[in-house]
């Protein structure tokens, strides 16, 4: 027992249940979940953790053993105060705080957002349930009910809850509000305050991260992405890097934590810790995002605009599915809850339901556009795109290599290689006579190698744990492949047949976790992106001596200049992208060339306010390839859902274009009769875009258009090695358009494909010849 327990509080505690169920009445609640199971175990216990298992499976990256409105990366913890256990909460109490035995009701509230939508008096008697005042009030009277000096503030408390429930009964669903403008709202606030000098916070909450080879092939490593201003140990990241076994952090503060894995950030899980003395569940009064060390109140568009693409994410339900030849609607499901966040200003603001909230925020439901709108101007040759997460029959893991033949755009082959059971196929390349594909199992350790026209399996080669991303060097054929979960770059000989050399991509020795190297068209240079040291390693593949270059926050990606002169990094948390010069200063910067130059995707966006209306604007950028004449940058924007066209020749940001949810892999190919198609794939959505950077050929980048879109699914005539399960066409990671065009790689083009392509296409930087 805590030492201020006073003598009796066991007997208290128990009364305090009873006396709570008689006085709920008074908010009109029709049904009252009482005191928290929870509040009703011995005082002084510790909380009970919460474990996030992190696994392999769809939808279950930070499985919180719970299943909320059908995510499962999610889990709400009570803070502990004196007298209560706090933690991990489940059964009956979760449905009450997240309003899932009151679906039918709350949803009543989202579902006509076309006209008028209801009042929340129009809840009737479920409206206390609602807006969990029957959970804050169960606390308020166990508190006074267990210490008689409590018992004046708790009955003040009851009063007032009773008077602020009549007066949201006039107030919208979807419309945050200011409690101190309510004649109520500062008095309640006062009063609950007073309340909580009776039951100060306990214990912290124990979150235990579990990474099980048994669950995941891939060692993980989790890191914070949010969390509760003040909140100890924050920003959290394991220096030490991705592991099996399990790691704990503690939540010392009430708020909303999220977390990623570093190794593959688009695995999310988050902790809400409500406070029980507070309306709504709490997300904390200010966030300490891990990005740009920002410190923003939590009703800022940014915190919101994370937690709406956290939901879009980690919910299999809230993938977009489009369909190939009609318009459809796509409405995000959110968990139906009152939010407590503090504005700019210092104040309370209550978001009554956060589904009505964020279906008003960011415009849902949507309409997605027909999936297939094929582009006037076929390709030339053909595209893979890793589907990383479809599901095949007959294997465990998930993921296959999908083909489109970019000359009639139909999705020709799938490879799900359910005979070497194939884990989440990442990225692909190939050899110079396009004999094979070679593709990575980013949750594994192996890369595979399968017949390009066949698409039979040949050999798997292992290369250590996570390999990301994998290209060959032009003139010796020889593969290079990223360790994301390591410290290095493999080499193997052509056709994947055995391990050349290691190469580390950290001389001083600490973790770096490359993730999706460049190689330069010599063949000379490899640049791998550091996503935990904030720096690129330059790797001189003739010695395997190495240089760092500082980049922005979480650099993922990088891409290089068909000159080899400079290299590009996606900087994911740093929302911005990073100009690196190899050799000479060679980056443009307002006119002049220096070392480095920083391009903002944040210089029209307002992480309080939100986007600039018409502006440019990107954010958790992931490839970002320039063309092979160098003339054009694509960057693929997950925050956005955008695609930034930025010119290298200046370091100017043209436009932004529209991908879908998840945007995150582009590639260049050759488009039949001159110029290049970036093709661009979505995590979480069926479909690619096929962008034209420069239609009419005159170099300006202002035309640049989204061409057409194709779905991704599985058709009758689609050749495959076994059987779809499930999410048909979804999981677009890696890209890969043949016959290669850029600088290099384009001038060993041989046979018909050597036919297809201009002089031009085949001379990238170098017309001298055409």
């Amino acid at each position: 027992m805590f030492p201020e327990a006073p003598p009796g509080a066991h007997r208290r505690w128990r009364r305090a249940k009873a006396v709570a169920a008689l006085s709920v009445a008074t908010l009109g609640i029709s049904s009252v979940a009482v005191i928290p199971a929870s509040a009703q175990q011995p005082i002084g216990l510790a909380p009970v953790p919460i474990t996030f298992h992190l696994r392999d499976d769809n939808g279950k990256w930070f499985d919180s053993g719970l299943n909320l409105f059908g995510d499962q990366s999610l889990a709400v913890a009570v803070m502990p105060r004196l007298g209560t256990l706090g933690g991990l909460t489940t059964g009956g109490e979760l449905s009450s705080l997240l309003n899932s035995d009151l679906v039918g009701a709350v949803g009543n509230l989202t579902g006509n957002l076309l006209g008028q939508l209801p009042l929340l008096g129009s809840l009737g008697g479920e409206l206390g349930k609602a807006l969990n005042l029957d959970s804050t009030l169960a606390s308020v009277k166990a508190i006074g009910t267990a210490d008689r000096q409590a018992a004046p503030a708790a009955a003040k408390a009851e009063n007032l809850l009773g008077k602020f429930a009549q007066q949201l009964s006039s107030m919208r669903a979807d419309q945050p509000f200011n409690l101190n403008s309510l004649p109520v709202g500062v008095d309640l606030q006062g009063a609950l305050n007073d309340l909580a000098k009776f039951a100060v916070k306990g214990a912290p909450v124990t979150v235990n991260f579990v990474v099980d080879p048994k669950e995941s092939t891939g060692i993980r490593n989790p890191m914070g992405l949010i969390a509760p201003e003040g909140a100890e140990g924050f920003p959290y990241e394991n220096p030490a890097g991705a592991f099996f076994g399990q790691r704990s952090i503690q939540l010392t503060e009430p708020g909303l934590y999220a977390f990623t894995d570093m190794v593959t950030p688009y695995m999310l899980g988050a902790v809400v810790v409500d406070d029980p003395l507070t309306i709504g569940l709490d997300f904390g009064k200010a966030s300490m995002v891990n990005s740009r060390n920002l410190v923003v109140p939590t009703n800022s568009d940014i915190v919101n605009r994370l937690v709406n693409t956290f939901f879009n994410i980690t919910n299999p339900n809230n993938w977009q599915q489009y369909k190939a030849d009609s318009e459809n609607s796509f409405n995000a499901i959110q968990p139906p809850v009152p939010i407590l966040q503090y504005d700019a200003a210092g104040n309370p603001v209550l978001i009554p339901n956060l589904d009505a909230y964020f279906d008003k925020k960011f415009s849902y439901p949507k309409t997605l556009s027909k999936g297939n709108q094929l582009p006037e101007v076929p390709g030339v040759g053909e595209v893979w795109i890793d589907t990383e997460v479809e599901e095949w029959a007959g294997k465990k893991a998930v993921g296959s290599a999908t083909k489109v033949d970019v000359t009639n755009w139909t999705v020709d082959r799938k490879i799900g290689a359910p005979s070497i059971n194939m884990n989440n196929p990442h990225n692909m390349w190939t050899d110079k006579d396009y004999k094979y594909l070679y593709q990575t199992e980013w949750f594994a350790d192996k890369v595979d190698v399968f017949d390009r026209e066949t698409g039979e399996f040949v050999r798997s080669t292992q290369v250590g744990h996570n390999p990301a991303h994998v290209m060959t060097a032009p003139g010796s054929d020889n593969l290079i492949i990223g360790i994301n979960a390591g410290n290095e770059v493999v080499e193997l000989a052509p056709g994947g047949t055995n391990v050349l050399r290691k190469i580390t991509v950290s001389p001083t020795g600490e973790v770096r976790h490359p993730h999706a190297h460049w190689t330069s068209s010599d063949g000379k240079t490899v640049v791998t992106p550091n996503v935990m040291t904030n720096n690129a390693s330059v790797i001189d593949m003739p010695t395997g001596t190495i240089r760092t270059e500082k980049t922005g926050q979480f650099p993922i990606a990088t891409s290089m200049t068909p000159d080899s002169s400079t290299f590009y990094t996606a900087d994911f948390l740093g929302q911005t992208l990073t100009c690196v010069s190899l050799a000479q200063d060679a980056c443009a910067d307002n006119g002049q060339m220096a070392h480095s130059k920083t391009i903002d995707l944040w210089a029209n966006y307002s992480p309080q306010d939100g986007p600039k209306s018409g502006a440019p604007f990107g954010g958790l950028t992931i490839q970002l390839p320039v063309t092979p004449d160098g003339n054009a940058m694509l960057a693929a924007n997950v925050l956005s859902q955008t695609v930034t066209v930025i010119d290298p020749r200046t370091n100017k940001i043209v436009k932004d274009l529209p991908c879908s949810a998840g945007c995150h892999g582009i590639n260049f190919g050759a488009k039949k009769g001159g110029g290049y198609y970036g093709y661009v794939s979505n995590k979480f959505a069926n479909v690619m875009q096929i962008i034209d950077v420069d239609p009419n050929g005159d170099g300006a980048l202002d035309d640049a258009k989204i061409a057409g879109q194709l779905t991704l699914d599985a058709t009758p005539k689609t050749k495959m090695d076994g059987s779809i399960s499930g999410k048909s066409g979804y999981g677009g990671q890696g890209v890969l358009a043949i016959p290669l065009v850029y600088n290099g790689w384009a001038q060993q083009n041989q046979g018909s494909w050597r036919s297809q392509l201009t002089c031009g296409q085949l001379n990238p930087i170098d017309k001298s010849t055409c």
